[in-house]
C-alpha cells in the first residue's frame, strides 16, 4: 500500500509542479527566447489555418513526459513513470482549460460558470490585454491571483 501512495504521490507532484514549470516556460521562455514562436497565439492575425506555431510547446512537454514513461518502465525508477503520468496530466489539464475552455478551439465547456472559472477567463484576459511579449502579467494556468476572483469593474455579474 505505501508504494502506490508513492506513486500518487509523485503523480500529484508532478502535477502540481508543472503548474511553476508551466508560469516559469511562459513567462521566461515563451515570451522570451521562443517568441517567435508563441506571437501568433497573441496575435491572432498571424494565425495560419487551425494551428498556430505556439502549438509546438506541446512537443516541449509532451517530449518529457514520454522519456519519463520509457525511461521509468525500463529501469529499476518505476517511481519516474509517474512523474510522467502527472506531466501527461498537467497537459491534459491545460489542453482542456486552455485551449478548449478559454479560447474555445473546440466547442465544448459552454456553461461553466464558477467564481473559479470566470477569475481563469479574467488572468487569461489580462494576459492577452497585450499583443508584444513585454509588460504582460498572469503567466500560469491554474493558480490565480486574488486580484482576479473580485468583479470587473463597472460590470454587473450573475
Amino acid at each position: 500500500m505505501g508504494q502506490y501512495l508513492m506513486y500518487v504521490l509523485v503523480t500529484f507532484g508532478a502535477f502540481a509542479g508543472m503548474e511553476f514549470m508551466a508560469w516559469f516556460t511562459h513567462k521566461y521562455v515563451m515570451h522570451g527566447l521562443l517568441w517567435d514562436w508563441h506571437e501568433d497565439h497573441h496575435k491572432p492575425q498571424l494565425k495560419n489555418g487551425f494551428f498556430e506555431k505556439n502549438d509546438r510547446f506541446f512537443l516541449v512537454y509532451a517530449i518529457p513526459s514520454m522519456f519519463c514513461y520509457i525511461y521509468g518502465t525500463l529501469s529499476p525508477h518505476f517511481w519516474v513513470l509517474f512523474v510522467g503520468v502527472g506531466i501527461s496530466l498537467y497537459g491534459l489539464a491545460y489542453f482542456l482549460i486552455h485551449d478548449v475552455y478559454i479560447h474555445r478551439r473546440f466547442d465544448w465547456f459552454k456553461h461553466l460558470d464558477s467564481d473559479y472559472s470566470r477569475a481563469v477567463l479574467r488572468a487569461h484576459g489580462a494576459h492577452h490585454a497585450k499583443q508584444s511579449k513585454e509588460d504582460c502579467e498572469s503567466f500560469g494556468l491554474l493558480v490565480i491571483a486574488p486580484k482576479f476572483f473580485g468583479k470587473r469593474k463597472g460590470k454587473k455579474e450573475n
